[in-house]
């Protein structure tokens, strides 16, 4: 067969490069010695995941820790999935986590000479190489229909063979060339296959940067690399993207590994020199005794749209993927709390070989420890970009007060004083936390564990003799006071010493005038959260209590 013939039959553009200008066009980068590049190739779904961040991030340090480049390419041979924005959607999720690419896909850089960067605009390049394949005589024409295809696929089944396209069951593998143009000239469609020179029935060693040695099936399966509209497979259009792109290490899920053998097939036929590959674990979690993977369906901590409408401090995502990216990172950042998590010399053949456990809890402590260390201005910033994105018309209200919530903050994070506080989570649950500063959003409920006489008698005198200019000392010398008058003991000693004597204690005390104040049992200092809201209002908390004590009994 004249397959020089055949190839300009079935990819009869004049206009293709020949394939050394690719090589000029694609030169190999200018970077040190060692230096990993690596790249993020999502499809533009519009749905990113935590596993997408947690490759992302290996990439950008592998990268970045080796001097190399970290590049954005969109993976848009099935258009069928393809969602608007979806692109933008990728590099805004993962800037706000801190990842940032050094060129590809929509990003503005000096380096974007290995573009385009979206597959489906390099279509001449795959093209170009299918056709050469082809009148090398490793790849062919196939005119199966779906149907004929279920039909194969349902022969081997009932012969229990392997399914797929492959040896006797590739049909159109060895037509003639009478029948090719037969074809042709009936106008059946047509994708173009590898001819795998594989065999099914060996196997070879293949070192993974991850996993060490594993061993793998060498591919016999024709797979498809041009479908009938002229676009490349995954399979065709990444191997060939790698090899001009100049990628060096390719970080996966270990999904792929079964098309392993398949990629180094193709390298080798194209004639490329393969990139390291690495293949991540999974993410799991714990579920009735035992793990299994996060899923899209079931779990919505999946989605990286969970971590921002809740409000996870971003630098605390990214910390807490560290630790299971590389579990020596957890010790490294206890040893250097106020480094950059970037100084970290993260490595590859340190990522865990089985999968990873997702803990929610684990990094929600991060979270709170990340947050804490922030600034009340700081915190103000980080809790007024979420409420603008996701919080109430109410919200919005109370954060257009700059100075109301940095005085809020400072008393609830602690940074007025030496000792700082971790009761901040995340955003959506610190600007709750904040509500009762707050009239349109302070909902008391008023459990006082004391009945009316007792409640009345401690919030009257209180408020009898409450004065805003009093300091801390002065405000719980009147509160011990009050407590007194009431027949709580004011001396906590006293009241351990004989507690039949007296109602309760100046903690007791102080228990209902903080929950008239701010509806709850616990908070922060009682007299500075008085001092913020004021003394109308306070007083006014404290009355509204008192109706309600009387409402109650």
């Amino acid at each position: 067969m004249d397959t020089v013939k055949l190839a300009n039959a079935l990819i009869p553009d004049g206009d293709l490069l020949p394939l050394e200008e690719y090589e000029k066009l694609y030169p190999p980068r200018n970077l040190p010695e060692g230096a990993q590049v690596t790249r993020l190739a999502p499809s533009p779904t519009g749905f990113i995941h935590l596993g997408n961040l947690y490759s992302a991030l290996a990439d950008e340090r592998a990268a970045h820790v080796s001097g190399g480049v970290f590049y954005l390419r969109i993976e848009d041979t099935d258009e069928k999935r393809k969602v608007e924005g979806a692109v933008e959607s990728v590099i805004r999720s993962l800037d706000y986590f801190g990842i940032r690419f050094d060129e590809g896909a929509e990003i503005s850089s000096p380096l974007n000479v290995y573009g385009p960067y979206y597959q489906r605009r390099r279509a001449p390049i795959y093209r170009a190489f299918a056709k050469d394949l082809i009148a090398r005589g490793y790849a062919y024409p196939c005119f199966c229909t779906e149907e004929q295809l279920d039909e194969i696929r349902k022969r081997q089944t009932e012969e229990k063979q392997t399914t797929g396209y492959y040896g006797k069951y590739a049909v159109c593998r060895n037509l003639t060339e009478e029948q090719i143009y037969r074809n042709l000239a009936e106008g059946k469609p047509f994708v173009i296959r590898l001819k795998s020179p594989g065999s099914g029935a060996e196997k070879f060693i293949f070192r993974d940067e991850i996993k060490g040695e594993v061993s793998v099936t060498e591919n016999d399966q024709d797979v498809v690399i041009l479908k009938s509209d002229g676009i490349p497979t995954y399979h065709f259009a990444h191997v060939i993207d790698d090899h001009f792109m100049r990628t060096t290490l390719v970080i996966r899920g270990e999904e792929w590994l079964s098309s392993l053998p398949v990629h180094l097939q193709l390298f080798r036929i194209l004639g490329f020199k393969p990139p390291k590959y690495a293949h991540t674990c999974s993410l799991m979690k714990t579920e009735n005794g035992g793990k299994r993977k996060l899923s899209k369906r079931k779990d919505p901590e999946l989605s990286l749209d969970y971590y921002r409408k809740a409000g996870y401090f971003p630098l605390a995502v990214v910390k807490y993927l560290m630790t299971l990216l590389n579990s020596d990172f957890e010790e490294w950042e206890n040893k250097n709390p106020q480094e950059d998590y970037t100084r970290f010399k993260f490595r590859i053949n340190k990522m865990g070989k089985s999968g990873a456990l997702f803990d929610l809890e684990k990094l929600n402590d991060i979270s709170r420890t990340e947050i804490s260390r922030l600034s009340a201005e700081e915190c103000c910033d980080f809790l007024g970009k979420w409420v603008e994105e996701f919080g109430t018309q109410a919200d919005r209200a109370h954060f257009s007060d700059r100075e109301y919530i940095t005085q809020i903050l400072n008393l609830v994070m602690g940074t007025s004083g030496k000792k700082r506080r971790k009761d901040i989570v995340r955003a959506e649950q610190g600007v709750r936390l904040i509500d009762y500063f707050f009239d349109d959003t302070f909902k008391p409920e008023y459990c006082f564990r004391f009945g009316k006489e007792e409640v009345l008698a401690v919030l009257s005198a209180v408020s009898a003799d409450y004065d805003p200019a009093d300091d801390n000392t002065v405000w719980f010398c009147k509160l011990k006071n009050a407590a007194a008058a009431a027949g709580f003991a004011s001396d906590t000693a006293a009241y351990k010493a004989d507690p039949s004597a007296y109602k309760g204690s100046v903690t007791d005390a102080a228990e209902i005038l903080r929950i008239a104040v701010t509806g709850m049992p616990n908070s922060p200092d009682l007299c500075t959260i008085m001092h913020i809201l004021g003394k109308q209002r306070s007083l006014a908390r404290i009355k509204a209590a008192m109706l309600a004590a009387e409402e109650a009994n």
